[in-house]
């Protein structure tokens, strides 16, 4: 116990620092301090596995403290990726009656829609990427205020209620409760929820309640949720699988109508908007070797496909042989398809976070801290014009995920999230165990 708050503290210390280091400027110094952050939160992963005594003050206490060092993050401006500000002027133009998925933030037509804080905005040749569900999202924020501050702050409210469902999830799943830490002390989702405003956050929340919903047998739930996690980044249409024959033909009617629902206010002239989709898929390439290494062989479009299709087949198998309140069934039909994309920019992998508190999605937890140097790409735009990794970077980050899948073939079989007052449970244990088929 005494181990795991003092990597709560180093945790704390390095994510602190990290609020006040500028990448751009310093890229060494946040390396480093991004390192001590993420070998804390590993260690405490492997600690939370050894826990013998602890109450459930003392996890609210741990608790606390991950929400303490997002708060210099919280009212720092965003330090590694605009993205937000795009967020704030796609909700501004729908306010504003436009439609974001037609007007170019760089048309010259669009010049008087401008604030200051919009005209912060990347790649303004493009219109949205974004889904419908996230679009909501961003004019609801809106409303109450056009800035980056308050989409961070929206953000962060989806973080904590994040870590309230990953609670119910783990309870209701038999687990202990301490294992909350593995997504409350995660050094990314600090830094992309409190520190950029990703809205992949939104996401995840949606992802998770589907989860604890389906293993609940809140089915109308889970297939509302779902659909509002597809419908906010399409990443998770790879957990469709996961539904099959554990939803009635009236949730996925209901799943299916909010989604369209979504949709319906930005159809025009019969056509679903897509935005700038298709240029992401094309133009867009950023941290997936294995994506450069087979472009070679077919289009991007094709192997953005491919990348999808690995996806669905991944959550086939753990269909089939994985319970329902796996974490090991949710998290890796998710990181198999985003290993094949053509961008693996850091907060994607807000996905997973969820899910990282087994053996089984032990590599995954690896991944999430290995990544965390690639925000070098921002000091290297800098100094070279374009996003970009020297490829050593890239082998190991990927190495050590891999060699961290390595070992987890030889404890794959250990009971995960065990500690002295939690009831233990085996991440791959098969649908004929505990759990709905």
């Amino acid at each position: 116990m005494h181990g795991l708050l003092a990597c709560g503290g180093v945790i704390a210390v390095a994510m602190v620092a990290l609020a006040f280091v500028d990448v751009r400027r310093r890229p060494v110094l946040f390396v480093i301090w991004a390192i001590v952050a993420g070998g804390g939160y590993l260690v405490a992963l492997r600690l939370l596995g050894r826990l013998r005594e602890g109450e459930n003050r003392g996890l609210a206490l741990c608790l606390v403290l991950g929400a303490l060092w997002r708060m210099p993050l919280l009212v720092q401006p965003p330090q590694l990726s605009s993205d937000v500000y795009r967020y704030v002027w796609d909700g501004r133009l729908q306010r504003l009656g436009e439609d974001p998925y037609r007007l170019v933030p760089d048309d010259p037509a669009a010049a008087a829609l401008h604030t200051p804080v919009t005209r912060q905005l990347n790649n303004g040749w493009v219109p949205s990427p974004y889904p419908p569900g996230a679009e909501l999202f961003f004019r609801v924020v809106t409303a109450v205020e056009e800035s980056a501050r308050a989409m961070k702050v929206a953000l962060a409210l989806c973080d904590a209620l994040v870590v309230l469902v990953v609670l119910r999830f783990l309870a209701a799943s038999g687990r202990c409760l301490w294992w909350s830490l593995a997504y409350a002390w995660n050094p990314l989702i600090a830094l992309e929820g409190a520190g950029n405003g990703h809205v992949d956050l939104l996401g995840t929340l949606a992802v998770i309640i589907a989860a604890w919903a389906l293993g609940r047998r809140w089915r109308i739930t889970a297939a509302l949720a779902f659909a509002l996690a597809v419908g906010i980044k399409f990443v998770p249409i790879v957990l469709a699988p996961l539904f099959w024959r554990r939803l009635r033909v009236r949730d996925g009617i209901a799943g299916t109508a909010l989604f369209l629902a979504l949709y319906l206010p930005f159809v025009h002239q019969g056509g679903i908007p897509l935005g700038s989709l298709g240029a992401y898929v094309a133009e867009w390439r950023f941290n997936g070797p294995l994506f450069a290494a087979l472009q070679p062989l077919a289009s991007p479009t094709t192997l953005a496909g491919l990348a999808v299709l690995a996806g669905l087949l991944v959550a086939i198998w753990a269909r089939a042989r994985l319970s329902v309140d796996s974490a090991a069934a949710w998290a890796w039909p998710v990181a198999t398809a985003f290993a094949l994309a053509p961008s693996v920019y850091p907060w994607y992998l807000l996905w997973l976070t969820p899910f990282l508190f087994t053996p089984a999605t032990r590599p995954l937890a690896v991944w999430t801290v290995t990544i965390l140097p690639t925000y070098v790409a921002v000091y290297l735009e800098r100094v070279h014009g374009t996003w970009g990794l020297p490829w050593w970077l890239v082998a190991a980050e990927y190495g050590a995920v891999a060699a961290a899948a390595m070992v987890g073939l030889r404890v794959a079989r250990v009971p995960d999230a065990t500690c002295a007052f939690g009831v233990a449970s085996d991440p791959l244990k098969r649908a004929s165990g505990r759990g709905d088929r």
